[in-house]
């Protein structure tokens, strides 16, 4: 896999697929710039060798029609804020008026095409949708991880149509902290692994067991763990179709004798509903018509003392449904509890991520990865398409 410092740039049209699909309010004001922040570091580097910077990027899911509330035009806004320098805006990513205006661009200028998913081809990794964006750039680069598990025309296909093609400093970072985390980590390793389905996160689980010293299961997931071991969980979700997996991964877990950790209370409510009644029980007394919406404070007390010790930590998915303020204190007690570690603490998946920016504490955190579905996919041991497309067939293998 080439890297963007082995391209000579200067005087090419530089096209860079980056991840711009930032959180908006109402009023299409960006409310969270993380993601256009992250990348800069290659968007500047290009400017300063001279290239060409032409930025290609998704928003939301407008399913191959034009969306006028997810325009990237606030987009366009805040990255010339952030670089101190104009950005022109295009009225689409292909056609013959984008075309004019990259072969009128002169060395340093920045022009962002329009969402790339107002096209079917994008999400289709359409062939001929793919060659038109490659005909815009000289030279493709990609710094788009939290995409880069997408077989998309932007990410994979467009690979196909280029001599020259690399990864840019933010997929770079990415995965250099992935490989630290799993290939060679100071030990103990820790995983936190959390939210609500065990089947979406069991190829994780199974990847990760021979390689951590201690896993602790939070979030709905813990559910089908503890019915598992007998538990009567009230009304709590449960896939019971997964019971005897999730128990045989957690026997063979002790028997390699790796630390397994499942909460011990929960908060407890008829519905998850702000309003609902909670309670804090044991996890043998949760109530008849009940559901466990989140791990309990002595929960809380027993994961913060598992990671005391740890000089790794991995951590993907929230205790409990903490979008609800009622059902988010364990999810938030885990922020603290490895923002205070000593140890490398990498955390993926956009709940998590989420979470931790709303306690401020992101500074505490070794690395909040910019990807959860490509995060996830890491931690099953799959490799990224578009990491493949650029040479890479040998990350998350």
């Amino acid at each position: 896999m080439k890297l963007i410092k082995e391209l000579n740039l200067a005087g090419k049209k530089v096209l860079v697929r980056v991840d711009f699909n930032v959180p908006m309010d109402e009023h299409q004001n960006i409310t969270d710039d993380t993601r256009i922040r992250e990348v800069l570091p290659t968007l500047r580097y290009i400017l300063d060798n001279k290239g060409k910077l032409i930025i290609m990027s998704h928003m939301g899911r407008p399913k191959g029609k034009r969306v006028d509330e997810l325009s990237l035009a606030p987009v366009a806004k805040r990255l010339a804020r952030l670089l101190e320098q104009e950005v022109d805006m295009a009225q689409d990513c292909i056609g013959e008026e984008v075309e004019r205006r990259v072969d009128s661009m002169g060395e340093n200028e920045i022009l962002l095409l329009e969402n790339l998913r107002f096209h079917k081809g994008e999400e289709e990794n359409d062939p001929e949708f793919a060659k038109k964006l490659a005909a815009l750039g000289d030279v493709y680069i990609n710094d788009a991880f939290a995409v880069s598990h997408r077989a998309h025309a932007s990410v994979e296909g467009i690979v196909n149509y280029f001599h020259e093609a690399a990864a840019g400093f933010l997929l770079l970072k990415e995965l250099k902290y992935f490989k630290d985390a799993m290939e060679n980590p100071r030990r103990p390793l820790v995983a936190i692994v959390g939210g609500a389905k065990v089947s979406g996160k069991f190829g994780a689980l199974e990847n990760l067991l021979p390689r951590v010293n201690k896993l602790i299961i939070g979030g709905a997931m813990a559910n089908t763990f503890l019915k598992g071991l007998g538990f009567d969980l009230g009304n709590s979700k449960v896939e019971d179709d997964l019971v005897g997996a999730a128990d045989e991964l957690r026997q063979r877990a002790i028997r390699e004798g790796i630390k397994f950790y499942l909460p011990v209370d929960a908060v407890v409510a008829p519905e998850p509903d702000p309003k609902a009644e909670t309670k804090i029980v044991p996890i043998q007394e949760i109530p008849e018509n009940w559901m466990a919406l989140d791990i309990g404070p002595a929960t809380s007390r027993l994961f913060d003392e598992v990671l005391y010790n740890a000089k790794t930590i991995i951590w993907n998915g929230p205790m409990g449904m903490f979008e609800i303020d009622s059902f988010s204190r364990g999810t938030i007690s885990m922020v603290y509890s490895v923002a205070d570690s000593y140890a490398l603490s990498i955390v993926g998946g956009g709940d998590t991520d989420v979470a931790i920016h709303s306690t401020g504490q992101t500074d505490r955190i070794s690395y909040i990865s910019t990807g959860g579905g490509a995060f996830l996919q890491l931690l099953e041991g799959k490799p990224l398409p578009g990491i493949v497309a650029l040479g890479g067939s040998d990350i998350g293998g």
